[in-house]
């Protein structure tokens, strides 16, 4: 009996702890196989003519040789790491692997979350900053908000140290 395929999801930004998070799935939890959902998550005051269209789903899913495409980047106000999007590519090739994009609006604790059920994903991988405890306090920690509210195991990767900002 050959094994289901799985759906993981990625939060992403294409901050330095983000990167830290793609090379661990990568290296540690993707399979031959599966499918990855990039989840991106723009502030609600980032001006795009998608975002009325698709405030509450979020955008389609995009294949990641599209995503890759400059234009389409430009559309949704992307900016995203080229050495990411190749560490990416190459797990799309080298275990035929299904990169997929998607993007939502709004509060990113709480998109991430709605992106979790939407998806229906079996895991679910993010980086975290490292804030110390008086900025976490103020500001809020977006990972630990999703591991205690996300409806599937979460994996929070720190990202490389004396990055935070």
């Amino acid at each position: 009996m050959a094994a289901e395929k799985r759906t993981i999801g990625m939060g992403m930004d294409y901050s330095p702890s983000s990167k830290a998070a793609a090379r661990w799935a990568v290296d540690n939890l993707i399979k031959a196989g599966d499918r990855l959902v990039l989840v991106h998550v723009l502030p609600k005051g980032v001006d795009s003519s998608h975002k009325e269209l698709w405030k509450t789903t979020g955008s389609p899913l995009i294949p990641l040789s599209e995503f890759m495409e400059m234009n389409l980047q430009a559309r949704y106000g992307l900016n995203p790491d080229k050495e990411t999007l190749e560490i990416l590519r190459a797990v799309s090739k080298s275990k035929q692997v299904e990169v997929l994009a998607k993007v939502y609006w709004g509060d990113a604790r709480e998109k991430l979350c709605e992106a979790v059920d939407d998806l229906k994903v079996d895991s679910f991988v993010l980086g975290c900053r490292g804030l110390g405890p008086l900025k976490r306090a103020l500001l809020g920690s977006v990972s630990n908000y999703v591991v205690n509210n996300a409806t599937c195991p979460v994996t929070v990767v720190r990202g490389p140290t004396g990055l935070s900002a």
